[in-house]
């Protein structure tokens, strides 16, 4: 399975192309789709917007997982997030990909084992897993590695099983 994981932002949407069977783990690609900070944010929306359909066409995903939002003291930041997310959902809607959503805690569970690991906890792991020398960089781009790491975890589970027989 090819899991496309995305962490969403307007200046930096981080993404990781992950291919998972039997419980192995390669990464295939990952990097970030950017936009200009002065730009006007309908601009840069638009550029998310095109840059997520083109990279779906190009990566082929079996499936894309992404980040739930999370509010935390900026709210202003998480609205313009959250529209940038929104673009991105359209793409991949209008890619007729299944799409399925992560809360931060999430993941870290799936990858780590516990909710509240740190960042760098994540990140070692997610290298472990993938046998990577170092983490890529952007941070945005190994967060959406994590993430689809965290579905490809999750959707074998044998709780994911008994979900899809019924």
């Amino acid at each position: 399975m090819r899991i496309l994981g995305i962490d969403p932002g307007y200046g930096i949407t981080g993404f990781g192309l992950v291919e998972a069977q039997r419980g192995q783990f390669r990464l295939l690609n990952c990097g970030a789709i950017t936009t200009p900070a002065g730009m006007d944010f309908s601009a840069r929306l638009e550029i998310i917007y095109e840059d997520m359909r083109q990279l779906l066409a190009q990566a082929k995903p079996d499936v894309v997982a992404i980040e739930e939002l999370f509010f935390g003291q900026n709210v202003t930041t998480g609205i313009g997030v959250a529209q940038s997310r929104g673009v991105i959902l359209l793409a991949i809607r209008q890619a007729g990909l299944e799409v399925f959503s992560y809360k931060p805690m999430q993941v870290k569970q799936a990858v780590v084992g516990y909710g509240n690991a740190t960042k760098h906890q994540v990140m070692d792991m997610t290298r472990r897993l993938l046998h990577l020398d170092a983490m890529p960089k952007p941070d945005d781009a190994a967060d959406a590695i994590a993430i689809a790491l965290c579905h490809g975890r999750s959707s074998t589970s044998l709780l994911a099983q008994i979900h899809k027989e019924h």
